[in-house]
């Protein structure tokens, strides 16, 4: 059973989820792009948080994906 740091809402699929999120990220953005918008993009529509602090305060990874999409223009047929 994986363990999921302070990700306690996911606890045992947080491991898939967390991955298909990073696999769609980079996909998206290119790695050292999604990985600078996960950490420094302030995303409006979660509270003000980057994608990082919102997914560590327990936000599903789904959302922040959309939101991240819906601000970074990605057509919906990628979301």
């Amino acid at each position: 059973m994986p363990r999921c740091s302070r990700l306690t809402p996911f606890r045992y699929g947080c491991t898939v989820r967390l991955t298909e999120f990073r696999e769609l990220l980079v996909e998206e953005f290119g790695q050292i792009r999604g990985d600078s918008i996960l950490v420094d993009h302030v995303i409006t529509g979660i509270d003000g948080l980057t994608g990082a602090e919102a997914i560590e305060a327990g936000v599903d990874p789904r959302e922040v994906w959309r939101a991240l999409c819906k601000e970074f223009d990605v057509p919906r047929s990628r979301w």
